[in-house]
C-alpha cells in the first residue's frame, strides 16, 4: 500500500511539474502572439496614414499619377496579406514582409517624387502626414524587435532541457523570427536627378 501512495505522489508531482512547464510556454507563446500583433498594428497605422497621404497628394493636379497608382496597388497588396499569429511560419512571415516591402518602396518614390512640387510640400497637411509616417516607421522597427524578443524568449525556453521534453510531447515548435529581407546590408542608392 505504501508503495502505491509513493508511486502516485511521483507521479502527482512529476504531473504538477509538467504542467507548470506547459503553461510557462503557453504564457511565453501569448506574449509572442501579442507582439507580433502589434506588430501587424503598426504597419495598420502606416497603411491608414498613407491612405490620407494619398489623398492629400491627389489635390495636386499636375502630380504624376503612375506613382499614386503604385502606392494605392502597393497598399492593397500589403493589407491583403494577412498571418495568423498562432501558426507563424517563416513563408507566412516573410510573404507578410515581401508584401510590406512593396509598399515601402512605394511610399519612398512617392516622396522623392514630391520633391519636385513645391506647394505640396509646403502643404501642411502633407507635412503632418509625412512627420507622422516616419514616426510610424520607427513604431515598426521597435514592435519588430519586441516582437524578436518574445519569440526568441519562447524558442529557447521550448529548447531547454527537459521543457524541450514537455514540448515536444505537446506538439511545440519554434516560432520564426523577421529577419530583414535580403540585401537589407547594403547602402540603396539614392538618385536625386530630376531631369
Amino acid at each position: 500500500m505504501k508503495k502505491w501512495i509513493i508511486i502516485v505522489a511521483i507521479l502527482a508531482v512529476v504531473g504538477f511539474w509538467g504542467v507548470s512547464k506547459n503553461n510557462q510556454m503557453v504564457r511565453l507563446k501569448g506574449e509572442a502572439e501579442k507582439e507580433w500583433a502589434d506588430v501587424e498594428s503598426s504597419y495598420q497605422r502606416r497603411s491608414d496614414l498613407i491612405g490620407n497621404l494619398v489623398k492629400t497628394v491627389q489635390g495636386a493636379a499636375d502630380f504624376e499619377r503612375g506613382t499614386l497608382t503604385q502606392v494605392i496597388e502597393a497598399r492593397s497588396k500589403a493589407t491583403s496579406v494577412n498571418v495568423d499569429a498562432s501558426n507563424l511560419t517563416p513563408e507566412a512571415i516573410n510573404q507578410f514582409q515581401e508584401a510590406q516591402a512593396g509598399l515601402t518602396s512605394a511610399l519612398s518614390r512617392l516622396l522623392v517624387t514630391v520633391e519636385r512640387y513645391p506647394d505640396l510640400k509646403a502643404n501642411q497637411n502633407f507635412l503632418q502626414l509625412q512627420s507622422q509616417i516616419e514616426g510610424t516607421e520607427n513604431r515598426i522597427n521597435v514592435a519588430r524587435n519586441r516582437f524578436n524578443a518574445s519569440a526568441k524568449e519562447y524558442n529557447v525556453y521550448i529548447e531547454l532541457f527537459p521543457n524541450s521534453l514537455i514540448a515536444g510531447f505537446t506538439g511545440r515548435s519554434k516560432m520564426p523570427l523577421f529577419k530583414a529581407k535580403e540585401g537589407a546590408e547594403n547602402a540603396p542608392e539614392v538618385n536625386f536627378d530630376f531631369k
